[in-house]
């Protein structure tokens, strides 16, 4: 069970609900005469990205119920494993459907030992149990192995360029919430063609940012902190061209990073990834097995209890994950993932870096929706390179032992969403932390957040925005002399109260809320 926040989070609960009574609206996004949203722009025509692209199916889209067409019982002694990779494989190797479908593997109710890892590496199969309660499906990670206990996704695949495709940004400047740029020339690009917009990190920008002289870490030697190197922080950015007109490109979402020629523009180039599709994880419980008695030291156990990578349309839904340092990660190489009503539960390992990584989202169009954690370090994060859109709505991480919030090196185009941390929220310069982790990222907004301290900070060329959230305003942990990102109606919640839900209707209707359970 969840345990009750804090004395004081619960003070900030209070004090939001009698906030929420009058709600203000903020200039920087807020319903303009016709009822849908304006927003303001800087200087450059900057404005807060839409993000209602991000989840399963682009956003908006029920997850899928497959058919079920293999059924498995727990073993009454011994290891479940090897049955359970069975069955995923034997309902991988059925044809697909027009839709991709392949079925469901059901684990009926009841406990199943597992000392390996299960993979789902075929696409359009499910792992579905019958409950995520203790008397539901238990997938218990057993022995003292390091792994990850379940992967989901496609191996040995990467992305790859489309051989003279790649044509030249030619705009001076692209604001990152723009859905349009234009390039040297469109031959051989096609509306639907799945581009990357390649964003270079030139020497140039690294400078600008000062990630080229971040403070060594305090009582170390020399050296011991690692500067960002160009070419380092390339961002890929993958989009769906919806539109060409003349040299005019038109995308599905927004870049979500200013391209700017004074930092080397930018390139588009086609390609080619051999993702998984269609690949969920519902309705069950994963356990690690660890030492009792040791719930802060022990980490011979399975750490991470799932990784969606490689794959595109993923879910992970009604699923509860207990004991692991790692909870469910959305990786580097996903596209459109939904990890959804979801609980991350007494995580056992040593309290420090690298551990207690609750909801992770380092792909692109990620989406994690109403999920929650205890004893986290970092509840709801991101990592290094993200490039977004990517959005945490409506979660809570209680008892945290550190912040939620983009973690490290740079992460565009993330949306924290009424989310309740009990500890921090922050997107700031963290310098020297880790190997010199520097600026976490832009293009983060903060919105109708509770947390007892905030810290939302300016990155050069780039822009953070705290919205509407309650909690005390703090300077940086590292770099207190950085400028504050924008911070509108502090202490006062605003409407609309969820801007991702809002962008959303506003595109596709309310009936894109109903189908992700609005």
């Amino acid at each position: 069970m969840m345990r009750s926040p804090s004395l004081a989070f619960a003070c900030l609960l209070i004090a939001s609900v009698a906030a929420a009574a009058a709600p203000a609206t903020s200039p920087w996004a807020r319903p303009g005469p016709d009822g849908r949203l304006t927003y303001r722009a800087d200087e450059r025509g900057n404005t807060i990205p839409d993000f209602s692209r991000a989840g399963y199916g682009g956003g908006g889209v029920a997850l899928p119920v497959l058919p079920v067409v293999r059924t498995l019982a727990p073993a009454p002694s011994g290891d479940d494993g090897e049955r359970i990779q069975q069955a995923l494989d034997e309902v991988g190797a059925l044809p697909p459907d027009a839709r991709g479908f392949r079925g469901a593997v059901l684990l009926q109710r009841g406990v199943y030992r597992v000392a390996g890892q299960l993979r789902v590496r075929a696409s359009g199969v499910v792992l579905r149990g019958e409950g995520q309660g203790t008397d539901g499906t238990v997938i218990l990670g057993t022995g003292k192995t390091k792994r990850i206990l379940l992967y989901v996704g496609a191996s040995g695949v990467r992305r790859e360029e489309v051989r003279g495709t790649r044509r030249k940004v030619t705009d001076a400047y692209v604001p990152w919430s723009t859905h349009r740029l234009m390039v040297e020339r469109t031959d051989g690009l096609a509306v639907g063609d799945r581009v990357v917009v390649h964003r270079p990190s030139t020497a140039e920008w690294i400078r600008e940012l000062g990630m080229d002289r971040i403070r060594n870490r305090p009582n170390t030697p020399p050296g011991t902190t690692k500067m960002w190197e160009a070419g380092s922080y390339d961002l890929h950015i993958e989009r769906t061209i919806t539109a060409i007109d003349g040299r005019q490109l038109t995308f599905d979402a927004p870049i979500m990073i200013a391209l700017d020629e004074r930092f080397g523009g930018a390139s588009v180039y086609a390609y080619r990834h051999a993702r998984n599709r269609e690949n969920g994880v519902e309705n069950l419980r994963l356990v690690s097995e660890y030492e009792r008695g040791r719930e802060t030291s022990d980490e011979d156990h399975a750490e991470t209890a799932i990784h969606l990578d490689h794959v595109e349309n993923g879910w992970v839904r009604d699923v509860t994950v207990q004991h692991f340092s790692g909870g469910i990660l959305s990786r580097y190489d996903a596209l459109f993932t939904t990890i959804q009503d979801c609980t991350y539960l007494e995580p056992v390992s040593v309290i420090t870096g690298g551990r207690r990584y609750s909801f992770v989202l380092d792909g692109q169009y990620g989406l994690v929706l109403r999920c929650n954690a205890t004893e986290a370090r970092h509840g709801f994060m991101t990592g290094a390179r993200v490039r977004g859109p990517n959005v945490f709505l409506d979660g809570a991480s209680l008892k945290s032992h550190s912040d939620s919030g983009p973690h490290h090196r740079w992460a565009v185009g993330i949306l924290y969403d009424n989310i309740r941390d009990s500890k921090e929220l922050n997107v700031q310069d963290r310098q020297y932390a880790g190997s010199g982790h520097g600026w976490a990222g832009g293009q983060n907004v903060f919105w109708n957040c509770i947390s007892p301290s905030i810290v939302v900070q300016q990155p050069p060329t780039a822009q953070n925005y705290a919205i509407g959230n309650i909690g005390e305003i703090t300077p940086g942990q590292w770099n207190k002399d950085a400028a504050l990102g924008v911070i509108d109606s502090h202490g006062q919640p605003v409407a609309p109260r969820s801007l991702y839900l809002t962008q959303l209707a506003e595109r596709l209707g309310p009936a894109a809320l109903t189908a992700i359970g609005y």
